[in-house]
């Protein structure tokens, strides 16, 4: 019999709440709660199952303590994201300890692509052969990724979107929901792609791009 693990989950709703409804399905861990740096600890987040606030990320390092105390870090659709990608690493969580959640309806060929740690495969996402799915990225439900694609640390594919074949995405990128990537392109890090857009060329780094086909809406900077 496996030994029970513990899961602080850093963030709250939506995401959050999703990594908890699949650990919830896992004997094998106890969901201990959030780490929230804006709800009151002793708070409560979800409608229907209640899971509290238990500290702020100021907290990880005594949770760090307890070896069979994982973590999952729910950040998504991220703002300063360059600004919030160095923070997250100085939380200095090995890697060993972050907690992949993935939904039993997940598809992705066992064998056949890598997977990193601490990452969200939600219902029906897809995974080709020979991809690379690096830490703490998200696949929301029925996204694809193409064969030989890479993805690079928290890299966020939304509903519905596809990335096609041999694709690198970025550092910290998110694709919108619905959004397509075509075959052979490269996504700068921290960039972020609109929801329902197509993508046919490169992406530069820290670009918001929209429409079909995509092109640069503009350029972020740290005041975004």
């Amino acid at each position: 019999m496996k030994k029970m693990k513990k899961l602080v989950i850093l963030g709250g709703s939506g995401i959050g709440m999703s990594v908890v409804a699949i650990a919830a399905q896992n004997t094998n861990i106890e969901v201990l709660g959030f780490l929230n740096d804006v709800e009151p600890i002793g708070s409560k987040i979800g409608k229907f199952a209640k899971v509290p606030v238990i500290g702020t990320t100021n907290d990880i390092k005594y949770f760090l303590k307890d070896e069979d105390t994982l973590f999952f870090i729910a950040y998504v659709g991220m703002q300063h994201e360059e600004e919030v990608y160095r923070k997250i690493e100085n939380f200095n969580i090995p890697a060993d300890r972050y907690y992949s959640a993935i939904h039993p309806t997940a598809v992705y060929p066992k064998g056949f692509c890598s997977i990193g740690n601490g990452v969200l495969l939600t219902a029906l996402s897809q995974i080709g052969v020979d991809a690379t799915i690096s830490d703490n990225c998200m696949l929301l439900a029925n996204s694809y990724v193409g064969h030989d694609s890479f993805l690079d640390r928290f890299a966020h594919i939304a509903t519905n979107a596809v990335v096609g074949a041999n694709v690198h995405v970025g550092k910290a990128v998110h694709v919108g929901s619905n959004a397509t990537i075509r075959e052979k392109i490269t996504i700068g890090d921290f960039s972020l792609i609109g929801a329902g857009a197509v993508v046919i060329k490169d992406v530069p780094p820290n670009s918001i791009v929209v429409g079909n086909p995509a092109r640069i809406l503009r350029k972020k900077n740290n005041e975004d």
